[in-house]
């Protein structure tokens, strides 16, 4: 049979080919490969061709592509049928273990992506302060609503301005977006603007700049700000939640936010995400309350399913040292052999979250990101490519490593590495 070029066929009815931009290869040029099957800790192309895969649809699969339990449970939801605009158990179920392994959260309404459910907490926010403003951080993203598409305007702490067409600039100047990790700069705009600010949101983690870690006292200090001015504090766990510890971040660093943004690893590869914090907060939403947000597919019973069996799979606390030890040979691998060959690497690991710059040291934000060596990460991800690894085709992405690798895995991606850097 003739090679199907699905390339050209995509870009003919898909903006860009794709149906969300990373994919498009758009930070590192050429063209994407389509997907025939994913299998444990590899995929395999439509024209057979294998990587080993440190994507895993970003960061969702914790336990690899395919896993029998996940694959079981969703079989089964679909067989008893694919949804039903009513109730069932497991949305209980699941809700129960999201409440018991994160102590901040007594309440979790369950919606389909990470926009959504960040878009629903800030609404929650809003309402519970009677305030509009709010800040977030410049290189965290969190999801493409209007409130949240915003980049940091002419000052450190100026109102934002738009950061895609389409958003008005009314709504962006009720969002502050400060730099990530600057403690002075949180402290400045809330002794400003404080009594306007509704709530915080961050990731804790930031993932979307690639893995940057909070340094010592940014969390605590975003705590004790919003404390102190009645603003709430929303943490977006989307990438996070359970993928750095059971519990995500929140329990990684002792920090309770007064709302949560879930997704990723509780959909076990399904649009499953969620948000949760104190009951009270959370009965201000309808029915209960007067914060209406509602969907048709929410809470849908496959994705129900599948997240319930990947978090009953994960299992507790216990699972994460391994996967965090493994994606910390992986980080400190690449970078030794980096300086084998007298290239610049630095590395940032957390839990099952793997950063690479080509930078002398790990960023600490945006900016710092922005700096570091874009064009050798463009050889290096196509070097990897050709050599069977399959890492995230942008510098401003996070890697992840799943149950499914195996320190065999490690090394040959090490090798690869190994050539590749002999290149730059």
């Amino acid at each position: 049979m003739p090679e199907v070029d699905w390339w050209s066929r995509a870009q003919a009815v898909l903006p860009g080919g794709v149906n969300s931009p990373v994919r498009s290869f758009g930070r590192v040029g050429g063209a994407p490969f389509f997907v025939e099957r994913g299998e444990g800790a590899e995929l395999v192309a439509v024209d057979g061709r294998r990587w080993i895969d440190y994507v895993m649809s970003w960061g969702a699969l914790i336990l690899g592509h395919a896993h029998p339990d996940v694959v079981a449970a969703t079989q089964a939801a679909v067989a008893r049928g694919l949804s039903f605009g009513a109730p069932t158990p497991d949305e209980v179920r699941l809700a129960e273990r999201i409440v018991a392994a994160l102590p901040s959260v007594e309440m979790v309404r369950m919606v389909n992506s990470g926009t959504e459910a960040t878009m629903s907490a800030l609404r929650v926010a809003r309402a519970v302060t009677g305030r509009d403003v709010v800040v977030k951080f410049t290189g965290c993203y969190h999801g493409h609503h209007d409130s949240l598409l915003v980049r940091a305007g002419s000052g450190a702490a100026t109102f934002g301005v738009p950061d895609s067409a389409g958003v008005p600039a009314a709504w962006a100047r009720l969002t502050l977006s400060l730099p990530y990790n600057d403690v002075e700069a949180v402290t400045d705009v809330f002794r400003r603007e404080g009594a306007r600010i509704a709530a915080v949101i961050v990731e804790p983690v930031a993932g979307n700049m690639g893995t940057v870690l909070p340094r010592p006292g940014f969390l605590e200090t975003l705590r004790e700000r919003t404390r102190e001015a009645g603003a709430l504090l929303i943490f977006d766990e989307v990438m996070t939640g359970f993928r750095v510890a059971w519990g995500g971040a929140q329990r990684r660093y002792g920090i309770d936010p007064d709302l949560t943004c879930l997704g990723k690893v509780i959909g076990g590869g399904m649009p499953v995400a969620a948000y949760g914090g104190r009951a009270e907060y959370l009965r201000r939403v309808a029915p209960l309350g007067p914060v209406y947000q509602a969907g048709t597919l929410s809470g849908n019973p496959v994705g129900m399913a599948a997240g319930l069996a990947q978090l009953e799979a994960i299992g507790g606390p216990a699972f994460y040292p391994p996967l965090e030890d493994l994606a910390t040979a992986l980080a400190d691998g690449l970078v030794e052999r980096a300086r084998r060959h007298r290239v610049p690497l630095a590395s940032a690991v957390a839990g099952g979250m793997v950063s690479v710059f080509f930078a002398d040291r790990a960023p600490t934000r945006f900016e710092e990101v922005e700096a570091t060596d874009h064009g050798r990460f463009r050889r290096f991800f196509h070097a990897l490519l050709e050599r069977g690894v399959f890492w995230p085709p942008s510098p401003y992405e996070s890697a992840f490593v799943s149950r499914a690798h195996t320190p065999e895995m490690v090394e040959a991606t090490l090798a690869a590495a190994d050539a590749a850097f002999a290149g730059l």
